[in-house]
Formats: C-alpha cells, structure tokens, sequence
C-alpha cells in the first residue's frame, strides 16, 4: 500500500493511491497516518478495503508529509561507505547517531527554506524507516518486524551551522523545512528488499547523487535493533538512513543551494519528491 496525506498545511487528511495512481479518501476509515494506524492489525484491514468503493480525491492536491505526530526523528550519520569516502571521514564502527528537530518536517513537494544565516545549505537523498509497532532491546532477527514501511527523505543540511563554530548536527539539520517526508509511506510488503534499492537527487536537472542502499554501512535490520538499545522506539517513529555520495559538500569545489534552485530526487519504489528553494525571508509557499 501507498498511505498519503493530503490538502493544506497542518489540514492534511489520510488518503491511499489506487493501482491508477487515484487518491482515495481515507477520512472515514482512520483519523490520520500515524503511530497507533500503522500496527499490523490496521495495516492489515486497510489493505483488505476494497479501494474502488473509497471516494476519489478530486484534482491534484498537495502532498502532505506523509506521516502525521512524528515522535522522533532519528538521523545516521556517515552511513554509505562511499558517502564516506567523499566526506574524507573514516567509516564508523558502529551507527553515528543524531536527531532532527520534528519541527523540520514538511511535504515532499514544499518550497525548501534557506535559513537565516545560511550559506551552505547541502541535500541529502535517504531512505526513511517508519517503526510500526514499539521496539525495546529487539533482536536483529526480529527487527523487520517492526517497520510499517518506507518514505523518502531529503535531509537537508546547513553545513555552517552543523561544521563550522561549535559544529553540532542536530543544530545544521533542524531548520524549518528541511526535513522533507514522502509522498508515500510505502508499506513494508511492498519492499522486499530495502538494501537493494536505487536513489538519486537532481538539481536544477543536473544529477549529483546517484547511488544505492546497497552501499550502506549499516542496513535496515541492524539500525532498528541498534537503535532500540539505547531508546525505545514508537510506532510513528522515523529514522533517516543515511545518504550516498554526490552531496554538495563533496563537489570540488563544493556546490551548495540558492534560492531559485529546484530539487527532484527519488527511491525506487518509493516515489520522487520535488522542491523549490528559497530564502527565509522570502514568503513560504507551495508549489502549485
């Protein structure tokens, strides 16, 4: 299944894509897609609905973030061996990890904010994690278990605030609307194998990341059994998984965002995300 959020900022309603990419309405089924919706029963009587009997949704409206009451949003760092590479960082022993201020989070399609202060605002393409049911000292054979399913994810970086100064990440990726989520989270049944999957990022059409899940460090399994050693995790929960090489960062020289930049990237399977930059100052919108 394809679980969608849809309509303005903050009145999003739940919604599913049907095989013709239609999205039917939700809002008599479940309040909303979040944490308590994405337990395996409810998953499981969702995806026993007959969609043809749903409503369709008229015209073609925003894209919401795709999962709604967000409890942690949890980042790994350094996570592609070939990302890496590029940071001329040594490959970790084990997961680095840091958090993003839900605050953050927005639609896949929003206009991405340049912050005050911000000269080098960086992308990152990811794979997002959606916890399903909580998860405490879980095993890695009985991690899966655990995930309602997948979404993409621009992690969105302000290399100043996060590097330079004091140089803390949670502070460099936590600004307004740099947490981008969805279109889609995409049930786990849907994704067989979520360390075999293709992503890519573009800007302004030119391709800068192009890579895999294959190259991760650390792989799904082992992340959410990691992770839930040292704290629970919650159904709505979410963790970015790290991004592969072809950051601006990484460019020589590097290449960072500019207001009037537009965004395009994607995850097999998962759908693709669209934005366009602009600076804080300017008037947020949303692309029509």
């Amino acid at each position: 299944m394809k679980l969608v959020r849809y309509g303005l900022p903050h009145q999003e309603k739940p919604g599913i894509l049907d095989c013709d990419g239609h999205i039917r309405d939700l809002a008599g089924t479940v309040p909303d897609i979040m944490g308590e919706v994405l337990s395996p029963p409810i998953l499981a009587s969702l995806k026993n609905i007959e969609l043809a009997k749903l409503p369709i949704v008229p015209g073609k409206p925003r894209f919401g973030p795709c999962v709604s009451r967000v409890g942690k949003f949890i980042c790994i760092g350094l996570n592609f061996s070939d990302h890496a590479a590029e940071a001329g960082m040594k490959v970790p022993n084990e997961p680095v990890i840091f958090m993003k201020a839900t605050s953050a989070i927005c639609g896949p399609n929003d206009d991405i904010m340049i912050p005050r202060g911000g000269t080098k605002t960086d992308w990152e393409v990811e794979l997002g994690v959606v916890i399903g049911t909580p998860a405490k000292y879980v095993s890695e054979a009985d991690a899966m278990s655990h995930v309602a399913g997948y979404c993409i994810i621009n992690d969105l970086s302000e290399r100043v605030f996060q590097l330079e100064g004091t140089g803390q990440w949670v502070k460099g990726k936590s600004a307004d609307t740099f947490g981008p989520i969805g279109p889609w989270l995409v049930t786990a049944d849907e994704i067989p194998d979520p360390q075999d999957l293709k992503m890519w990022l573009e800007v302004d059409g030119h391709r800068y990341q192009n890579g895999s899940t294959r190259t991760m460090i650390f792989g799904v399994r082992k992340l959410v059994s990691y992770l839930s050693g040292f704290m629970s995790l919650q159904p709505g929960d979410i963790i970015s998984t790290g991004t592969p090489p072809g950051v601006g960062m990484g460019q020589r020289p590097p290449v960072y965002l500019k207001a009037g930049n537009r965004m395009r990237l994607g995850i097999e399977g998962l759908g693709e995300q669209n934005q366009h930059v602009i600076a804080e100052s300017a008037s947020p919108g949303v692309p029509s």
